[in-house]
């Protein structure tokens, strides 16, 4: 079976209001720019630096934003104090509106380092911050949201993002969570060639509708629905961290919108190559212009 190639990003039809949201965690990212990862006692010199509030949870809500022009309901949790603060000052400046449980535990940091090819090799600092379904958070909003992704929570607060029309998620939810949670996902996107995202056929019962692991450049697998190809792309990928998460929203946005597998595909992958243009997440992520 040939691979399913995505569409130009102007075959795709306007995409109609459609109302989202994103529970997941996030962290505080150092970025790093340096040449080559360091090795044992070599000292590097970066040639650039930004810190930004970033994560699974918030590069897709983030996204989100950007492909709809609206807030998106962010449900998360951050450490009570001056670094959870600033995170959440900053990604109300990047269009969420948030529902924060705040949390003891500090805010998590992470460190980035970005080297020559932008290859991103990742490294976090402290307890991953999460919301539950014991969390007074309005919940209730949920039921009434077209498609919601989850990068983090308990079972009972992924039952309650079920009452989301379209219910997306990625493996590092954790499969413990989604089997004690017994929900049927429409979509579980994730790398293939992450450990800590790992899938197979079998793992979930209630199986997924649609699972896909994404290869990067090779596009990826679909179960059912064989393989996907990749966004032809022009120039060097600068910074290929969020890429996964860009790719992931713009697939649960167009699945909540309505389209079809391959519209969807699409637009998920036009999200994650856009991506891949610019320093951390955020700085060339996908807009779709008011056609």
């Amino acid at each position: 079976m040939e691979p399913l190639q995505p569409l130009p990003l102007a075959a795709l039809p306007d995409l109609p209001p459609v109302a989202l949201a994103v529970v997941g965690h996030m962290e505080m990212v150092s970025f790093i720019g340096v040449d080559h990862l360091p090795a044992a006692g070599e000292i590097l010199h970066a040639d650039d630096f930004c810190e930004l509030p970033a994560g699974g949870g918030a590069v897709v809500a983030v996204q989100m934003a950007r492909l709809t022009g609206e807030r998106i309901p962010f449900f998360t949790a951050l450490g009570d104090d001056a670094l959870g603060r600033r995170a959440a000052e900053e990604l109300e400046g990047l269009g969420l509106e948030l529902h924060i449980a705040w949390r003891a535990a500090p805010t998590r940091r992470g460190i980035t380092f970005i080297d020559a090819g932008g290859e991103r090799t990742i490294t976090v600092i402290g307890e991953r911050l999460m919301p539950t379904a014991a969390d007074g958070l309005p919940w209730q909003r949920l039921s009434q949201i077209d498609g919601v992704f989850v990068t983090a929570t308990d079972a009972g607060g992924l039952q309650l993002a079920r009452r989301a029309r379209v219910l997306a998620a990625t493996p590092r939810l954790r499969l413990p969570t989604m089997r004690e949670a017994g929900v049927t996902l429409d979509a579980l996107i994730g790398s293939a060639a992450d450990p800590g995202e790992t899938y197979r056929p079998g793992d979930l019962e209630p199986a997924p509708s649609l699972y896909i692991g994404t290869e990067a450049e090779r596009g990826g697998v679909l179960v059912p629905g064989g393989r996907y190809g990749a966004v032809s792309r022009m120039g060097p990928v600068l910074d290929a961290y969020g890429a996964g998460d860009s790719f992931a929203a713009g697939v649960t946005t167009a699945l909540a919108a309505g389209w079809d597998l391959r519209q969807s595909i699409s637009l998920g992958a036009h999200c994650g190559a856009a991506c891949l243009d610019g320093r951390g997440p955020y700085a060339c992520q996908l807009r779709l212009s008011r056609r």
